[in-house]
């Protein structure tokens, strides 16, 4: 909004403290961000900026911590020929490939049952007739509010003592998703369930928050044209929630591509994500090839808030609110 011309001078004084104060707090939140992008180039193995850096001299600057990412761990040497089968060789032995491929699988997965719960759970709550809503709303929600060192804690002794024999079919089924007793401990199995325990709450925010505004005489119209409540959802209800539901679906994925607490209580060995070889990586081997993941992630990060944003937008559209 801008200053109207009759504004007296202690306004006009207010108006632009008060634009200030905004700019220094974004630049406060923002400032570990910033400073991590410039320092992923650094061509030096320090997590500080060099004179040439700062000189913004080009040979200080390097991209060998981002072809680190690419070369840790591999048998091949580092001046071998990057073709089909070195790339072969990247793809099944690179560490932080093989910790990305396991963010992305155990994400995927997460997302997808965070989701699909999360979605009912949203459903269920914002009908009238649902009782105890208040109640059951506060339980499920309290993986946010929890700190999840407890959580993880609870379910590290709860995923131990929950095996299941490989005699029946059940465990027969899950055997490739479980740890070798069988347990949901060190599986990437009890990884995806409690990636998705903490990310079902925020699918249930967003999706409720669309459901606030949802015209439920569009629900009895299509009842009384003749369409049963499967084709009510299909046709009526999930495109005008679907924005909510994909926004869900992103904060449930990046809740599931950032947690490292929960993985340091249940994973094993073979179940090494991004930000638990980022963890590995600070306190083994400290290698500045850690700012260029976490540079990435900063850029999938914004992208995502981008979509998110633009969901947002499709959102109030669709239900008639014009953005101011």
């Amino acid at each position: 909004m801008a200053l109207p011309v009759y504004a007296s001078p202690l306004e006009r004084v207010w108006y632009y403290t008060f634009r200030v104060l905004c700019i220094l707090i974004f630049l406060f939140l923002v400032a570990p961000i910033l400073i991590v992008i410039p320092l992923s180039f650094n061509v030096e193995p320090y997590f500080s900026f060099t004179h040439k850096m700062l000189a913004l001299d080009p040979s200080g600057y390097s991209l060998r911590w981002y072809d680190t990412l690419l070369t840790l761990g591999i048998s091949a040497p580092e001046d071998a020929v990057r073709d089909s089968s070195w790339w072969s060789q990247v793809w099944e032995q690179a560490t932080w490939v093989k910790a990305a491929k396991n963010s992305l699988w155990i994400g995927m997965w997460a997302t997808i049952l965070a989701t699909v719960l999360g979605t009912t759970a949203a459903l269920g709550l914002s009908r009238p007739e649902m009782p105890y809503r208040r109640l059951i709303m506060a339980l499920l929600i309290s993986p946010m509010i929890v700190p999840i060192i407890i959580i993880g804690t609870g379910l590290f002794f709860f995923y131990s003592s929950a095996c299941i024999s490989p005699d029946n079919w059940l465990g027969w089924l899950l055997s490739p998703f479980l740890s070798v007793k069988g347990c949901l401990a060190n599986s990437h199995l009890g990884i995806i369930l409690a990636h998705a325990t903490l990310g079902i709450p925020f699918v249930i925010i967003t999706v409720t928050a669309t459901l606030s505004g949802f015209d439920q005489s569009l629900i009895r119209a299509s009842a009384s044209l003749g369409a049963n409540p499967r084709t009510t959802f299909f046709k009526v209800i999930m495109p005008l929630i679907l924005p909510g539901v994909i926004s869900g679906a992103l904060f449930a994925f990046v809740t599931s591509f950032d947690e490292v607490v929960a993985v340091l209580f249940i994973a094993g060995p073979d179940q090494q994500t991004i930000p638990r070889q980022m963890w590995n990586g600070i306190r083994e081997a400290i290698s500045p090839a850690i700012l260029a993941v976490a540079t990435i992630l900063v850029i999938v990060s914004i992208a995502m808030l981008a979509t998110v944003e633009i969901l947002r937008r499709r959102s109030e559209r669709l239900r008639g609110v014009t953005p101011h």
